[in-house]
């Protein structure tokens, strides 16, 4: 990445751990909260990080950014999760450059998705950009790689069938319920958080199972008032919650707290309870399972659920694998121009200097001189002359090293590289 002159330092590192490799548990050491996510940028614009994006999602934990070397945001993830750096090799990735741009291509599309073709990591890998650009570490790479990202990712949503059918984590959970509790639209059912996975569950609910019965609690009341008024559901007081528990054949839980919420003491119900929990890390205490009329489903056992809508999927995968290469291809394209804008700026400057030297001289030699007029023709002149430059050095057959070391000697440019 050096030769792009995108950020002062040499490679670009995507380190992470998802699903694949690390279970609930481990995941939940390295989940990030967002004042965790804060302190990770902050500490980052301290160390003179130029280009990072962190995202902590149900399935995943990722730093893409710019390093010396990939220990430095490894160091930088250990130090704001409750996880170790030897608990992180054990089941970590690793990938650089041409492989971390992969990678998060494949991510962003939902190719990497604990459920195929689930695209909720979209609107996470936005909000990680937008993070990163309040904080002044968004450079010009990690701009155009996530706008390239997303593109991809409405492409293949758009173009290709791998997202058909309503199949994600809060579906998942919803078609579970379905299968496992008989006559569901007459039970009652308490949803304990109204974040992202609450309010795509709570919708999924309605809409599958006709059920009426259904009680929000979220310890910000008002948040969950929002999604009631919406769908005419009851709302109860966060104090209501064991109280309400009793009552409930199905509770689902989605809060993002970073130890259990719910635990075998809540609990004091005789008749059968079904609980989902739907958090990373893990919101319900593996305790309540020593309740004999209690079942816990957790949100992993829920993702490996497949059935004939995952499989249908499958079979887009190659026409998702060629739109990320196109969309990837011009993003390559893009980064390969990178590597001449300093000579063409360097050019541009070099070649002002010399117009403003020749209006100064023919500005005192001609008394008529026009040197308004003088100024926007070879103002206009320069700009055609670098575009021909930039044009000649983006041609495939061209060798742009050596075009580049000949522009340099001609004009004997200095360059101002990051």
């Amino acid at each position: 990445m050096k030769d792009y002159h995108i950020s002062k330092n040499n490679s670009f590192y995507t380190i992470g751990l998802s699903y694949l490799k690390a279970d609930a548990e481990v995941r939940g050491k390295f989940s990030l909260d967002d004042a965790a996510m804060e302190r990770i940028m902050v500490k980052s614009v301290e160390l003179g990080i130029d280009g990072l994006l962190v995202t902590s999602t149900c399935n995943r934990t990722e730093l893409n950014g710019f390093a010396q070397h990939p220990f430095q945001l490894i160091k930088l993830l250990c130090d704001n999760t409750s996880g170790s750096v030897e608990e992180f090799q054990e089941v970590a990735y690793v990938y650089k450059n041409n492989d971390a741009i992969s990678h998060l291509f494949r991510v962003g599309t939902g190719l990497d998705s604990q459920i195929l073709g689930d695209f909720e990591i979209i609107s996470q890998l936005r909000a990680s950009f937008n993070r990163s650009k309040r904080h002044g570490i968004a450079n010009p790479f990690i701009e155009r790689l996530c706008n390239s990202v997303i593109q991809a990712s409405k492409r293949i949503k758009n173009e290709t069938e791998i997202s058909s059918g309503a199949t994600s984590v809060s579906f998942a959970s919803v078609r579970y319920i379905m299968e496992n509790v008989a006559n569901i639209s007459d039970k009652n059912i308490l949803l304990f958080g109204t974040g992202k996975i609450g309010r795509n569950t709570c919708e999924n609910l309605i809409k599958h199972t006709k059920n009426t019965h259904i009680t929000l609690i979220n310890r910000t009341k008002n948040k969950a008032e929002k999604i009631a008024g919406k769908f005419h559901l009851v709302v109860k007081d966060y104090g209501d919650l064991q109280t309400e528990i009793r009552s409930t054949d199905v509770l689902i839980v989605a809060t993002g707290a970073q130890s259990p919420t719910i635990s075998k003491e809540l609990i004091h119900t005789k008749k059968p309870l079904l609980i989902l929990d739907l958090s990373i890390p893990k919101n319900v205490s593996e305790t309540v399972e020593e309740l004999d009329n209690v079942t816990l489903v957790h949100l992993d056992q829920l993702s490996r659920i497949t059935d004939d809508t995952l499989e249908r999927r499958k079979q887009y995968i190659p026409e998702a694998e060629v739109i990320i290469d196109e969309v990837k291809g011009d993003f390559i394209q893009w980064l390969e121009t990178r590597k001449f804008a300093p000579v063409i700026k360097a050019l541009k400057k070099k070649l002002k200097t010399m117009k403003d030297e020749e209006i100064d001289y023919q500005s005192k030699k001609l008394s008529d001189f026009n040197e308004e007029q003088a100024d926007v023709i070879s103002n206009r002149i320069i700009q055609k002359i670098t575009k021909q430059f930039a044009n000649h050095l983006k041609d495939d057959n061209v060798d742009s090293d050596t075009s580049l070391e000949l522009i340099q000697k001609v004009f004997q440019l200095e360059l101002d590289t990051p």
